[in-house]
């Protein structure tokens, strides 16, 4: 299809006077003629009555004069949105997460991509760290926020961490009140807490997270006692609420307020979870080199090294304190997470 031939005929149907559009387009009219009658060739219908006296379009060529005009505005814009899409201005970003980000990096790492990108449509999906890597290999997503294990991490994708956030006991808010466990200047020794069952997830669910927390029980020369299991970290919150055991978790759970549960920094250096943005090396998508640029102008938000300041308890009513490592405000965190999720949600940790 000979686009010239279709800029004629809008030029032509808008003037109804091959005099007027021949002058229009800077040509005379016989060369215009025979480009219409090679169109309508072309088409194998007659766009034009032509009369002694005047010039009018047929009827399929009122219909056909308004998607030959949508057709030319798209060709004419086509320069512009291929710069727009060089630049990773406007497409697609799909992007995977770990549900704890969901509370701490998610966010506001959205929330800066879309005031930075607004015409970029980002679909997200939650969904356990190893899980990314494979939908990573297999092209299924852009990129991820995970928990890493470093030495799985395939060579052929590249990482950087973004969060380093202390863990805090979560204990149920009965067990303080009854003196089972003691917590001084708003801390909890491990060893107190030795022979409570924990609330943990299995490690075939979430690897990373799993082998952080017995690694720190073992640095202690404890066994733990596992009471319960489970893949998600509102479980495990309702699971402490409900007395079954205490858990380990990042401090920005704390946002996660449960009645029935108190959250509380550990004695001495607590064990630490890194979070961070993954992605495909060779992926030439330039929505992802922008996700990129913007989570490293981010940097690392600031985190208590001790799991933050003193205990916390949780409130059926809202959400709860402070949490270390978020540069957000309450009211904001809860916005963004409702426009991402569209309710709240619960899902693996890692």
């Amino acid at each position: 299809m000979n686009l010239r031939r279709l800029k004629f005929f809008v030029t032509v149907a808008e003037e109804l006077h091959f005099g007027r559009a021949a002058e229009r387009l800077c040509m005379t009219q016989p060369p215009l003629s025979q480009a219409i009658l090679a169109l309508e060739e072309e088409l194998s219908v007659t766009l034009f009555k032509r009369t002694k006296r005047n010039v009018a379009l047929t009827p399929v060529g009122e219909h056909l004069l308004s998607h030959v005009s949508k057709l030319l505005q798209e060709v004419e814009a086509l320069p512009a949105l291929a710069r727009q899409l060089a630049r990773g201005e406007i497409g697609s970003l799909k992007l995977g997460f770990v549900t704890t980000a969901d509370y701490n990096l998610l966010p506001e790492l959205i929330s800066h991509y879309g005031a930075t990108f607004p015409e970029v449509k980002v679909t997200l999906k939650e969904m356990t760290s190893d899980l990314q890597v494979e939908a990573l290999m297999q092209g299924d997503i852009n990129a991820g926020l995970i928990i890493p294990l470093h030495q799985t991490l395939h060579t052929s994708l590249s990482y950087l961490p973004l969060l380093h956030e202390p863990l805090v006991a979560a204990v149920p808010e009965e067990w303080v009140r009854a003196g089972r466990v003691e917590i001084v200047n708003g801390r909890l020794k491990i060893q107190d807490v030795a022979e409570e069952p924990l609330v943990l997830f299995p490690r075939r669910s979430a690897p990373a997270f799993h082998d952080i927390i017995t690694t720190y029980f073992a640095s202690h020369g404890i066994e733990p006692v596992i009471g319960q299991e489970a893949i998600q970290m509102q479980t495990i919150i309702s699971l402490v609420s409900a007395g079954m055991g205490f858990a380990l978790v990042p401090g920005s759970l704390r946002r996660l307020g449960r009645m029935g549960v108190r959250y509380v920094g550990l004695e001495g250096k607590p064990p630490t979870i890194e979070t961070g943005l993954v992605w495909r090396k060779e992926d030439p998508s330039p929505t992802v080199l922008r996700l990129v640029e913007i989570a490293r102008s981010l940097g690392e938000p600031a985190s208590d090294d001790d799991g933050g300041a003193g205990e916390d308890r949780g409130r059926g009513e809202g959400l709860g304190g402070g949490a270390p490592g978020v540069g957000l405000p309450e009211a904001a965190l809860v916005h963004a997470r409702r426009d991402l999720n569209g309710h709240g949600h619960a899902g693996r940790l890692d």
